[in-house]
């Protein structure tokens, strides 16, 4: 018997044969800041390109000398835009293709009901043993509270009690498994679809620091990457964008 295809199955077999022809997957350097917005976002950019985001998170600095020493990444999304522009003055980027895909929120956190106040007063009252903070030296948001603490001039008091962690997702371990009673976080890493999930926190103003701005960009391994520009323009629309405000983040 003579089988024969009917012209709207025939267009759905090459619809889905061109997709998995075009599909690619995109090796992403992710700050540890992003890792709960990321986790969703990668997972929606799958299901609506069909290219695959592979994603490593950590600490912004480790991942600067990790892309200068020949690590494989294709995308970059920094925890601040200071490392994506010295990349890309270094000629590691891919030129015009850095952008701020976010900007972040710092908050004094701990787990523990109550013992944050909303105007981060515990910070005077010194009534703590250990204050969490991510490295400065690596770190953005480790930068941020030590401006933070600066300009409330209090960090001569409360660096003795500094509990150090490489990167934020360290410092909020740090505070989650009560080997400080409160740390510096990121807002992302304790809010969710807009609100807290638990402890208590003081989001810290703005003006006490410099701006938390994330550039993303395309480095020089993702030039010819046909998912590294659909991942970075996926970050651009209103469907990432939702997640990412759902995190505590502003745009």
């Amino acid at each position: 018997m003579k089988t024969s295809f009917s012209p709207l199955l025939a267009g759905l077999v090459f619809a889905v044969s061109s997709l998995a022809v075009q599909a690619a997957e995109v090796v992403v350097a992710v700050a540890a800041n992003f890792t709960a917005p990321m986790q969703k976002i990668a997972a929606e950019f799958e299901k609506d390109t069909g290219h695959r985001a592979l994603v490593s998170f950590g600490p912004t600095g480790k991942f600067y000398a990790q892309i200068k020493n020949g690590a494989p990444f294709a995308v970059f999304f920094a925890a601040d835009d200071k490392t994506p522009a010295r990349l890309e003055t270094e000629g590691d980027t891919v030129p015009g293709s850095r952008f701020t895909y976010a900007i972040g929120k710092l908050a004094l956190w701990s787990s523990k009901p109550d013992f944050v106040d909303d105007q981060g007063e515990v910070l005077r009252s010194g009534d703590f043993r250990h204050v969490a903070i991510a490295s400065p030296k690596v770190a953005p948001y480790g930068t941020a509270a030590v401006e933070a603490l600066t300009r409330l001039g209090l960090l001569d008091a409360i660096q003795p009690k500094f509990v150090t962690g490489e990167s934020i997702s360290q410092a909020y371990q740090f505070v989650a498994t009560g080997n400080a009673e409160l740390g510096f976080v990121a807002l992302s890493q304790v809010m969710e679809d807009g609100r807290m999930t638990g402890g208590s926190a003081w989001i810290v103003p703005a003006n006490l620091h410099e701006p938390i701005r994330q550039d993303a960009v395309i480095l020089a391994a993702g030039r010819d990457n046909p998912a590294a520009q659909a991942l970075m323009e996926y970050l651009k629309g209103d469907k990432a964008a939702a997640f990412i405000r759902s995190f505590g983040y502003e745009l």
